[in-house]
């Protein structure tokens, strides 16, 4: 896949391999020199960016010395200079070193709604309502088509916690992709991993705080996520580094479950706050 997503042109293969291929995915292309010291530094960061957009856009690299006359067409001036071309044509463009989120924003701009952005639209509105079912059913759909998707890896994974599968939402989690949204699975990782604990048996239930952190989990697999963070920060008002910061992580998980938008999102995170600090 990576030969595909980033790729070397000339003048020779310019027209097929940026001008036509275009009319599908855009096409960013980036005009470089070996010795252009900012290239030196926008160049990974390019490539870093093409590997998380996994297929959405291509990357194609143009050394203007070896090819004078992609230079003298496009009007490079001076390197790095960057341009977008989505249907055959320039879209967008910038010159020199920018920062990471300029660029990201710029890709936004030139990179077209995908077919499935609808869909995934509407998977995050259930997740956002809290309809685990239904969400997973548009994922799982989604997912056919798109199995390397990190939006739609993410959004199952939530609806498969949501309806309280563990097993595979870990299986998703621990082999997410590099992406924008690695760190948000990641998040999710501390709870899917004690509630799969729970339904293979082996979460110790000994002691009282062991018992009442079992039932936290418990609440959550079955929707109950208020009453389960109720619980959780019950727990930390015992004892604040329980399960070294297990319980801390969880409720984390439960927040990125629940969902940014969600009020009681932002009314938990100062209730966990005030307990902590």
């Amino acid at each position: 896949m990576a030969a595909d997503i980033i790729i070397d042109v000339t003048e020779a293969d310019f027209e097929y391999e940026v001008i036509a291929y275009s009319q599908n995915i855009p096409v960013l292309v980036d005009f470089w020199a070996t010795w252009c010291r900012p290239c030196k530094t926008l160049s990974p960061l390019l490539e870093k960016l093409a590997h998380e957009a996994v297929g959405s856009f291509r990357l194609a690299k143009v050394d203007v010395d070896a090819n004078p006359n992609l230079a003298l067409q496009y009007g490079i001036r001076t390197v790095p200079t960057v341009k977008a071309f989505s249907t055959a044509q320039v879209v967008g463009e910038f010159v020199g070193l920018q920062p990471e989120d300029r660029i990201r924003s710029f890709l936004m701009n030139i990179s077209p709604p995908s077919k499935d952005s609808l869909a995934i639209e509407k998977g995050n509105s259930l997740l956002s309502a809290h309809e685990w079912d239904q969400a997973e059913e548009v994922f799982r759909e989604l997912l056919e088509q798109n199995p390397e998707n990190p939006d739609v890896l993410l959004g199952l994974a939530k609806s498969l916690l949501g309806i309280g599968d563990a097993f595979e939402a870990l299986l998703i989690i621990r082999n997410f992709p590099a992406s924008k949204q690695y760190a948000r699975a990641e998040v999710l990782l501390p709870f899917a991993e004690s509630l799969g604990y729970l339904q293979q048996g082996n979460l110790k239930q000994e002691s009282d705080l062991e018992i009442a952190f079992a039932n936290c989990i418990k609440l959550a697999s079955k929707g109950n996520i208020p009453a389960s963070l109720d619980g959780l920060i019950g727990i930390l008002r015992q004892n604040k580094r329980y399960r070294n910061g297990l319980v801390h992580k969880v409720i984390l998980s439960l927040l990125e479950l629940l969902g940014q938008d969600d009020p009681m999102t932002s009314e938990y995170r100062m209730e966990l706050a005030s307990v902590l600090f």
